[in-house]
């Protein structure tokens, strides 16, 4: 039996602690010989778009909804995020910004992905045209909260191979706060519900849930060192 499984809407990351990463564009060309029939010779050639030794490998995917406060959330999530030991080897004490290390992003749709049986589908995903100046600027803000040489890219759209030496293993998944999937912000809109209605019995069921009051972001995206 093929059922659509929806999702809410928010932007997602997938960030591995990595010994080092490495991002190529493969250009496939394309010939043709004819013999007794028609055969299609492809090579590929490769081409790396960039590298980093330790840091973190970050896969983010945008989706249709979000606003420049999930960008403000990811951002500061991701640099203050610590996942490393500090100099006496005491673990998750550390970001990657404490330890001058390397950030390798790469824009990936399909984690917006929602499926119609066994088929993925994608309408989730912040289309191509809206969705590139969107992350460019959310890497803009990266190399100006932190250090802008530190900060590498893949290419936007293209076809790439990742390779990636996961340290640990480490993979964590974030996602912007303005979603409602999240139990902890259901959990805080229950009760500021609650303290709205001055003890009085809060949603009944079926009452619409107040879209904003999940979404809101702290400080700012260069201030935060501890999580």
């Amino acid at each position: 039996m093929s059922a659509e499984v929806e999702t809410n809407t928010t932007m997602r990351a997938i960030v591995q602690r990595v010994s080092r990463a490495s991002v190529t564009d493969y250009k496939t060309c394309v010939c043709v010989c004819v013999r007794a029939c028609v055969r299609a010779c492809v090579t590929v050639g490769e081409e790396q778009i960039s590298s980093i030794g330790r840091g973190l490998c970050v896969l983010l995917g945008v989706s249709s909804e979000d606003t420049q406060r999930d960008a403000d959330y990811m951002v500061r999530k991701i640099l203050n995020l610590r996942v490393f030991e500090d100099p006496s080897g005491r673990s998750w004490s550390q970001s990657v910004m404490d330890r001058d290390l390397e950030v390798l992003c790469v824009s990936q749709f399909t984690l917006q992905c929602v499926l119609k049986g066994n088929k993925p589908d994608f309408h989730l995903a912040m289309p191509a045209a809206s969705a590139q100046p969107f992350y460019n600027a959310m890497l803009d803000a990266m190399r100006s909260a932190y250090r802008a040489e530190r900060i590498k890219d893949g290419k936007f759209g293209a076809y790439m191979q990742l390779h990636i030496q996961n340290d640990g293993p480490v993979t964590i998944e974030l996602t912007s706060p303005c979603g409602s999937s999240d139990p902890r912000q259901m959990s805080k809109q229950r009760k500021e519900k609650t303290r709205s209605h001055s003890g009085r019995e809060t949603d009944a069921p079926g009452s619409p849930q107040d879209p904003n009051a999940s979404s809101r972001v702290d400080g700012g995206v260069s201030s935060e060192r501890k999580l």
